[in-house]
């Protein structure tokens, strides 16, 4: 299996990070686009300001690269939900992570939601549940290219400083929940 998930709360640098790998000569898949491409989009809901997603049919849409003999990562706050080799759940700060996400024109709710969720793990312990070997990278207080360095050392077995556990923000909690 060479397909290995891209994951993180959104605002973390997921895309940021597989362009920039894209761009070193990775093939990423895009999510949002092989989603819309598969006929994959489910209905809105309008309460989370997203669309729901089959994630049986989106993992079974996957095959093609699961079965390929070059490395595939795949770009997707869902990603960790899929059958792949490997997860790399991206991090960053909630202050940082926050200001992100404001910047794209989230919602106080919406914001706050994400924060939460980077600053309890969901990501990171949605994606130990599974048997997948799962790694972390901080993005916090590095830029782009370096992020992409971390992933990059993954990808060629040096993993034992992303190994998952090594990033906390509960110290946070007060000012978030």
């Amino acid at each position: 299996m060479t397909l290995y998930a891209i994951s993180g709360t959104p605002g973390t640098g997921k895309t940021s990070v597989s362009a920039e790998l894209r761009s070193r000569g990775y093939h990423v898949v895009d999510s949002n686009d092989h989603i819309r491409s598969k006929g994959l989009l489910g209905e809105l809901d309008v309460a989370r300001d997203t669309y729901e997603v089959d994630l049986d049919l989106l993992n079974d849409s996957l095959e093609e690269y699961r079965s390929s003999d070059e490395v595939f990562l795949l770009d997707s706050h869902l990603s960790h939900f899929m059958d792949c080799s490997g997860i790399i759940v991206m991090r960053c700060n909630p202050d940082i992570l926050a200001a992100r996400l404001e910047a794209r024109g989230y919602g106080p709710d919406k914001v706050r939601e994400n924060v939460q969720s980077e600053i309890l793990d969901i990501i990171l312990c949605e994606a130990t549940e599974s048997d997948i070997p799962v790694y972390e990278v901080d993005c916090s207080a590095c830029g782009v290219s370096v992020s992409a360095d971390h992933v990059e050392k993954i990808l060629n077995g040096d993993v034992g400083n992303y190994l998952p556990g090594k990033t906390d923000w509960s110290q946070e909690m007060d000012r978030w929940f």
